[in-house]
């Protein structure tokens, strides 16, 4: 069973990420089951606009593509900015909204069968809100979505220390992402019964 991680920070490598870090222990729990992980952030890639898989020579987003379509478990992890995911997030988004219109051997969108969850960092209140837009949005390119199959950490209103930072709030969030591991594992195994 394969995983695809698309961290959608905003801060291009090796700077540190705070989504990253979280998002790391979602990954670890789904290494435990025994799920092979791929992992991209986008601010490293050099991403056309628009809401096709392939559209220039330039374009990596055909190489994430390709990786989502060979998986069965894709995770969005985005910091959150002003109560709404990042603009990588939105641009994820917008290129995945091409798999509403690829069909497999089956004539059914290459998202169908496959599962989803989001991973959200911040230090402002919004995470719920990510996490709902994220998440209705997949289910409309055709991603199931396990119930509980998120967690995020953010300090609340306010600015103040970032993931990195501090301890605050840490054990909740790991707890809540190896759940999300164990559930996007379960869904993505049974849906892939024969």
């Amino acid at each position: 069973m394969r995983a695809v991680f698309v961290n959608c920070t905003l801060k291009a490598s090796p700077e540190a990420s705070n989504t990253a870090q979280l998002a790391e222990i979602v990954a670890s729990a789904l290494r435990e089951q025994g799920v092979e992980i791929t992992e991209f952030r986008l601010a490293d890639l050099r991403l056309d606009h628009g809401v096709e898989t392939r559209m220039s020579s330039e374009d990596e987003w055909p190489r994430v593509h390709d990786a989502i379509v060979d998986a069965q478990i894709l995770v969005v992890a985005t910091p959150t900015w002003v109560g709404r995911p990042s603009s990588y997030a939105q641009q994820l988004l917008e290129r995945l909204d091409a798999m509403i219109a690829e069909t497999g051997a089956d004539g059914e969108p290459i998202a169908y069968g496959k599962v989803a969850g989001v991973v959200v960092t911040g230090n402002e209140d919004g995470a719920h809100h990510v996490i709902s837009g994220i998440s209705g949005a997949l289910v409309d390119i055709g991603f199931t979505i396990p119930g509980q199959s998120w967690t995020y950490w953010n300090r609340g209103p306010g600015p103040g220390p970032e993931y990195h930072e501090t301890n605050e709030g840490h054990e909740w969030s790991a707890q809540t992402g190896r759940t999300m591991a164990t559930h996007l594992a379960h869904v993505a195994h049974a849906l892939g019964a024969d």
